[in-house]
């Protein structure tokens, strides 16, 4: 079975002498769960997994009883070697936070060896209870969408498989039959990670709103949208506070997010226009009426997924990270996208089928920012599919 990258790094924390609590975050269907499992099966150690996903309502007792049987294996291990706990989607328990806390601390008083992996699709939800209860027992390590190499290795797909359909493992070998893929993607993924790693675990005043600031998002990924030009397109009413707080949660759910202008205040970042921007571009892809092959031959529908594929490898490459992505417009003149690490800024553009040869935004961008490095992405510059081959670290040297 195919590891991702992401295993080995995991896999040697949880053989380090000093314990955090190891949290792993990320959206639905991209493999926290295969990944668990995996380790589950490679540890020297004991090990035992629990899943609070299920259709019965769960309270934060079941926490205590999962917890006293990872107890259990860790008396069992050899050598005080301990055990392994993964709990999985433990949002959806209740206050759950502080009785991780409680049992935690009772296990380092009493010198418990057992480790604790939690698993979680609602990274909102997570991070608000691990500031709230777990200040320093935790590591927080995101599980992002699928990059283009690890489709490549584990499935063979070619880049425009990868550009079409985005890369959730699950769907894999459903690509052939574009008619299930496409089910697949909107009542598994779509709509699951709507209800229930939104609507249930947050307040929503307006449903209908949120499915069109998503389906609007998807629509135009890789376009500068203020909130204002939102609200025209959308059928329900709102308010451009309730849209940005819409896409904060969209976001949080691993489907759709806004970056920011760039800009050296910080202020103006917050207040700028977002530019929409899918994590994977399946989203895009299985509310479309094109199959594969005819989305190849619409130079402006394929030139959109292209810098949309290109927009979600850059922001699944900095979470987790100091790394921060913007995008940068002045007038007509435009950057689509601007890495920052520290004082290092890369400015990046992509030459698509949609965009036209002069890349005017580039020149008056470095005229004012002095950027570190300038990079074309497509046409006469980096190919694509280098550059999604290439770490973002590597780029930034």
């Amino acid at each position: 079975m195919y590891q991702r990258p992401i295993f080995e790094t995991l896999f040697k924390r949880l053989q380090e002498p000093r314990n955090f609590i190891q949290v792993l975050l990320g959206p639905r269907q991209v493999g926290k769960t295969t990944l668990a499992v995996q380790l589950k099966e490679t540890l020297p150690y004991p090990s035992h997994y629990a899943s609070a996903d299920e259709p019965v309502s769960q309270g934060f007792s079941w926490i205590e009883q999962q917890w006293e049987v990872g107890r259990l294996r860790a008396r069992e291990g050899k050598n005080n070697e301990g055990a392994l706990l993964i709990l999985d989607e433990v949002q959806k328990i209740p206050q759950w936070s502080s009785v991780v806390k409680k049992l935690w601390d009772e296990d380092s008083l009493h010198k418990v060896n057992l480790k604790v992996m939690i698993l979680g699709s609602s990274t909102l939800l997570i991070q608000s209870g691990l500031t709230e209860s777990l200040a320093g027992r935790f590591e927080v390590t995101p599980i992002t969408h699928w990059f283009f190499k690890e489709c490549r290795d584990a499935f063979g797909w070619s880049l425009d498989q990868y550009i079409f359909f985005g890369g959730y493992p699950g769907g894999a070998k459903l690509i052939h039959d574009e008619q299930r893929w496409t089910r697949y993607i909107v009542d598994s993924l779509i709509e699951t990670s709507i209800l229930k790693d939104i609507m249930m675990m947050e307040r929503i005043h307006k449903p209908a709103l949120l499915r069109q600031v998503f389906e609007l998002g998807c629509r135009y990924s890789g376009q500068i949208l203020s909130f204002q030009k939102m609200m025209g397109q959308l059928q329900e009413a709102g308010n451009a506070s309730t849209l940005a707080h819409y896409l904060a949660l969209l976001s949080g759910a691993g489907l759709l997010t806004g970056l920011s202008k760039f800009s050296i205040e910080h202020v103006r970042q917050k207040a700028s226009s977002p530019k929409l921007q899918v994590l994977n571009t399946a989203l895009m892809s299985a509310q479309e009426t094109s199959t594969f092959q005819e989305a190849q031959l619409d130079r402006e529908e394929w030139g959109r997924l292209v810098e949309s594929a290109i927009g979600a490898h850059l922001v699944n490459s900095t979470l987790g990270t100091s790394t921060e992505l913007f995008y940068w417009r002045e007038g007509n003149k435009e950057v689509d996208f601007v890495v920052r690490r520290g004082e290092k800024v890369l400015a990046l553009e992509v030459k698509s089928s949609q965009k036209s040869t002069s890349l005017p935004g580039i020149t008056a961008f470095s005229e004012r920012f002095h950027p570190l490095k300038k990079l074309l992405v497509g046409g006469q510059g980096l190919s694509i599919e280098e550059f999604l081959l290439t770490p973002l670290e590597t780029l930034l040297g």
